[in-house]
């Protein structure tokens, strides 16, 4: 009997093992699914080889849009919360590899990588199921290609670049081909967008390729009139500035300090015509400006470089926009940033997000011809409306809206970018389908 009553427990103690075990695991199969349903991973394009530059530059990639993950996402307007975009996954020659430089990622046209970033992190409107999708980003680097004469970047290659990446997508995916491309979107943050040209004549006579004529560019030029260089679907975007070298400018001098420069403008500010062209850069505005006003004691004017000239924005008054090459500069962005009255002398520019900034209220423009009469009119300014101006200008909001982030938050210029999109949703091949039914 005895036998017979440790063999019974024997079994149940047995059973009772058996069964703790099931449990166990199943328990820990439910969590790991329910993990990787709700947690979806962030694919880049191929594994590399181990230390290779490629493998480096997509751990730079990843490392920036994962470092914050478990941060709280930002909340999604209603008004675009039903938003998808679907980002190509393309191999790394067209993206990462160019990050293994670091200029890539934080010069004055890096804001294709940082739209690519943001929207990567962006969880509850990028769709990794491509037909539930709105949009399809094409993540291609053009801006990366550092000339090694003069360090500027080269940007010959972009169009076969680009043309071989939409090649690729167009083999392998259905989505470019049943809408040649209109539903498709590609930064383009050079001196002339998707001309690809920094000289104005060349980039009209290249025009915009046919192969991109229909999609949506997101692009830092535009101007109030016709011209062949925007003759496409587009957003004008703000040139790229590094949001924490604002902060950290702003960490040593505040915002509403002391401002003892009355007018800043350091840049290239040519006496006579350097390049193979034989133009004055700026179309003689720079040049204008430093016959007329160099050894004016109003005016702090520079000509060389200096890598901490942020802290001589933000103890400036006025800060002069004028044209380079093209319409545009990193220093209105810089200046709305820092806190200084941009000064915007470049006839006919369209300025990015005129919803979210009111330019009209933060800056004022003068003509182009008006160079001469600058000390005037700032003279007037200054005694007249510069507090108003300023209070709008210091409105943490404005700047906010024209600084690219890793993460998406509220009101920045991603945001900016979304809402743009959500405007253009009639080019949406998913939503013509649903309205046509």
């Amino acid at each position: 009997m005895r036998t017979l009553h440790k063999g019974r427990q024997s079994e149940k103690s047995l059973f009772f093992k058996y069964y703790k075990w099931v449990l166990w695991f199943s328990f820990t199969l439910y969590f790991l699914t329910s993990f990787f349903i709700t947690n979806k991973p962030l694919p880049l394009s191929k594994t590399r080889v181990s230390g290779s530059k490629s493998s480096l530059a997509s751990r730079v990639l990843f490392e920036s849009v994962n470092k914050t993950r478990h941060k709280s996402k930002p909340k999604i307007p209603a008004a675009f919360k039903d938003l998808k975009i679907f980002i190509y996954e393309l191999p790394s020659e067209y993206n990462e590899d160019w990050l293994s430089n670091k200029r890539c990622s934080n010069h004055l046209f890096a804001s294709e990588v940082a739209i690519h970033r943001a929207l990567m992190n962006t969880y509850d409107l990028r769709t990794f199921d491509p037909y539930e999708a709105d949009f399809f980003f094409v993540p291609v680097y053009v801006s990366c290609n550092f000339s090694t004469v003069n360090g500027f970047p080269a940007i010959g290659h972009a169009r076969s670049l680009i043309s071989s990446a939409i090649q690729l997508i167009s083999s392998n995916y259905p989505f470019w081909n049943r809408t040649q491309g209109s539903d498709h979107i590609f930064v383009a943050s050079h001196d002339y967008g998707a001309c690809f040209h920094a000289m104005e004549d060349r980039a009209i006579d290249d025009g915009i390729p046919d192969f991109m004529k229909n999609s949506i560019i997101l692009q830092t030029f535009g101007v109030n009139y016709k011209h062949p260089c925007q003759d496409v679907e587009h957003v004008v975007i703000p040139p790229y500035i590094p949001p924490e070298s604002v902060r950290n400018t702003l960490e040593k001098s505040p915002l509403t300090g002391n401002r003892d420069i009355m007018v800043f403008f350091r840049g290239k500010m040519e006496v006579h015509p350097k390049n193979v062209s034989g133009k004055f850069y700026g179309k003689k505005v720079r040049t204008e400006i430093w016959r007329r006003y160099n050894g004016d004691q109003r005016f702090y004017l520079q000509r060389q470089r200096f890598a901490g000239y942020q802290s001589e924005i933000v103890r400036s008054v006025f800060c002069l926009c004028p044209l380079g090459w093209a319409p545009w500069s990193p220093r209105l962005v810089e200046s709305v940033a820092l806190g200084c009255v941009p000064v915007i002398i470049a006839d006919g520019i369209q300025l990015p997000f005129p919803s979210a900034v009111k330019w009209s209220e933060i800056s004022f423009t003068v003509a182009e011809r008006d160079v001469g009469k600058l000390g005037r009119i700032l003279e007037h300014v200054a005694k007249t409306n510069l507090s108003t101006i300023q209070k709008n200008l210091w409105d943490p909001a404005v700047s906010k809206a024209l600084l690219f982030n890793d993460h998406i938050q509220e009101g920045d210029a991603t945001w900016q970018v979304l809402e743009s999109l959500y405007k253009k949703l009639d080019r949406s091949y998913k939503r013509s389908r649903v309205s046509s039914q």
